[in-house]
């Protein structure tokens, strides 16, 4: 009989908080030669776990070492993406305002090599402002 490869395949071991924290603990009371090494053998641990479980220990504490998933760190979570966008939709509005400024320019510069004059801003009072066609015709006149 052979043994089926979906089977063979080995898994990756879970430790939880609790377990790392007895594991430090027991190493911690060893005193005799070779009490740890023996311990890691029954565990089936290595040294060089034991030593990354004590820095995520000493730098985050109990929460420290919660197990995290394996692989690459997700580069963006969903305020750094809303954050792109919102920059994105100001580059495209900032380009938008160049654009416009740029047009009115132009129109200032064809008004004056034309000789139209332009209305002022303070012609037009609140009391009398003219609708929006009027406007226009006003200011192609």
């Amino acid at each position: 009989m052979v043994a089926s490869p979906k089977h063979d395949r080995r898994h990756r071991r879970n430790f939880t908080t609790e377990y790392k924290e007895r594991i430090l603990r027991e190493i911690d009371a060893c005193t005799a030669r070779g009490q740890i090494g023996e311990l890691l053998r029954r565990e089936g641990l290595y040294s060089s776990q034991v030593s990354d479980w004590r820095d995520q220990l000493a730098q985050g504490g109990r929460d420290g070492l919660h197990a995290k998933r394996p692989g690459p760190k997700p580069s963006k979570d969903a305020k750094d993406k809303e954050i792109e966008q919102h920059l994105k939709r100001i580059a495209k509005l900032e380009k938008e305002l160049r654009i416009s400024k740029a047009l009115i320019d132009l129109q200032v510069k064809a008004h004056e090599i034309l000789g139209i004059a332009l209305p002022r801003i303070d012609e037009a009072t609140e009391d009398d402002s003219p609708s929006s066609s009027d406007s226009a015709t006003r200011r192609f006149q």
